[in-house]
């Protein structure tokens, strides 16, 4: 089932993003009267489709093999390595008739339509969801053999600037350009004590290795709700009790309470914990149950699935507010340059060697693994997905490789340059050469998805 959902969100991830790319070629070359004969997303090798149907001039169909899709405009050497259109004179309606800017303009077309699906994606979600920003008063929760664990930073650590620039919010914290710098420092409270601590400089690279930052904001563990006739209840537990320890051992962190529960179905614990009455408002603040809130101590039995009956109470200090059109506007497109400038940035480190290049790049099978992940996580999560992955599709499309946008893009600006078109059998042998390194690259990134899972 697991291995159901990630092909289908892949595919649902792909059918999204080489739509809107291959819909910037299309509108573009129809703008400026090119003839469009193919519009396929997916590959039809050895005209093998799933659907086709042909409209005027074009024919519009979903290949068999979803790992990408094309417009085959006239006049045009592309993908298909079509040479047939050589040997005529060129027509009205061929890309190879149209003013260089023309050409340029439907090249650029895809990239430029994938940053317009990620601005339209942020500003949506930042229409429907508004902006969230959770105070670095809330501690750090630091997970075991997380690069912030091996940098020093402890559980409990307040931040207090990142790069010598003071922060109020965990967002400008862990805002993903923080990682594509070229260096990388965190400044935190501790016990009443400033420390300074260098990230490596590698930090991306361990953070794909882990799959997962290891650190976030400390969900204290205070209860919520308890359900009746289950262990916490029969125990004497109270919703609004902050649980300090269990059987003698410190916790601090939900995660960390259940984890213990979980492990020990069945058998007694002793839990300890703290509580004071809340105000009238139902606000609890965790630092004065800590310091003033009675102790207790409580046997309990979890049950046979490892639970006790008992839910977290949020109490994460976080400031929200609704965003309106013109700031939701402004808000989106702050974030698609944030990750545009970080995308840059992460991939200059790889090229420069900082960064690992198997680790830090993904090809279709981690892409796939991370579609479902963020689909598990809810329909926002996905959506996010997409729009970093259609900011990422865009950056390497637009790289002046042979095959790609950025190649073909090159070779008409040159030919704009020098008044004259480059000689077709030396464009047919490019093309051939960059896409025989893409075939290569592909193969590269499916076996090294399986080797750094």
């Amino acid at each position: 089932m697991d291995f159901l959902s990630t092909i289908f969100f892949f595919i649902i991830a792909i059918f999204i993003l080489v739509t809107v790319h291959e819909l910037g070629h299309f509108l573009t070359a129809k703008l400026f009267g090119m003839r469009v004969d193919k519009f396929y997303i997916g590959f039809d090798f050895y005209n093998l489709r799933l659907w086709k149907k042909t409209i005027g001039d074009t024919e519009y169909g979903i290949g068999a093999f979803p790992l990408g899709g094309y417009v085959k405009i006239a006049g045009m050497v592309d993908e298909s390595l079509d040479t047939g259109f050589q040997q005529s004179t060129p027509q009205p309606w061929e890309f190879r008739a149209k003013p260089v800017w023309q050409r340029l303009i439907v090249l650029a077309g895809g990239v430029a339509m994938n940053m317009i699906l990620a601005a339209a994606i942020f500003i949506g979600m930042a229409s429907v969801f508004g902006e969230s920003r959770t105070s670095v008063v809330n501690p750090a929760y630091v997970e075991n053999g997380s690069v912030y664990k091996q940098m020093g930073m402890e559980t409990g650590d307040r931040f207090l600037a990142v790069n010598g620039k003071p922060v109020e919010y965990w967002e400008e914290v862990l805002a993903p350009g923080n990682f594509a710098g070229q260096t990388l420092s965190y400044t935190v409270l501790r016990n009443g004590e400033r420390i300074t601590l260098q990230a490596p400089g590698d930090i991306l690279t361990r953070i794909n290795e882990k799959q997962a930052l290891g650190i976030r904001p400390l969900m204290p563990p205070v209860i919520d709700q308890i359900l009746d006739n289950q262990p916490a209840a029969n125990a004497g537990l109270k919703p609004g009790a902050l649980i300090t320890a269990i059987n003698d051992m410190p916790v601090r962190d939900w995660t960390e309470v259940v984890e213990i529960i979980s492990a020990n179905p069945g058998k007694t614990i002793s839990i300890t914990w703290k509580y004071l009455a809340p105000p009238a408002e139902g606000t609890i603040n965790v630092a004065k149950v800590r310091e003033f809130g009675q102790a207790t101590f409580s046997d309990v039995v979890p049950a046979s699935t490892g639970k006790i009956g008992i839910s977290l109470k949020q109490t994460l200090v976080i400031d929200h507010r609704q965003l309106n059109p013109a700031d939701a506007v402004t808000y989106g497109l702050a974030q698609t340059w944030n990750m545009t400038t970080t995308t840059v940035k992460g991939f200059g480190k790889i090229l420069t060697g900082k960064e690992d290049f198997r680790k830090s790049l993904g090809g279709p099978i981690k892409i796939a693994r991370i579609a479902n992940q963020s689909a598990e996580q809810g329909l926002s999560s996905f959506m996010y997905f997409l729009a970093l992955l259609s900011i990422s599709l865009a950056f390497i499309n637009i790289l002046p490789i042979p095959a790609l946008d950025g190649g073909q893009f090159v070779l008409n600006a040159i030919e704009g340059i020098i008044g004259r078109e480059i000689p077709f059998q030396l464009k047919m042998r490019i093309q051939q050469i960059g896409m025989a390194l893409l075939l290569t690259l592909f193969l590269f990134f499916i076996i090294n998805d399986l080797i750094n899972p």
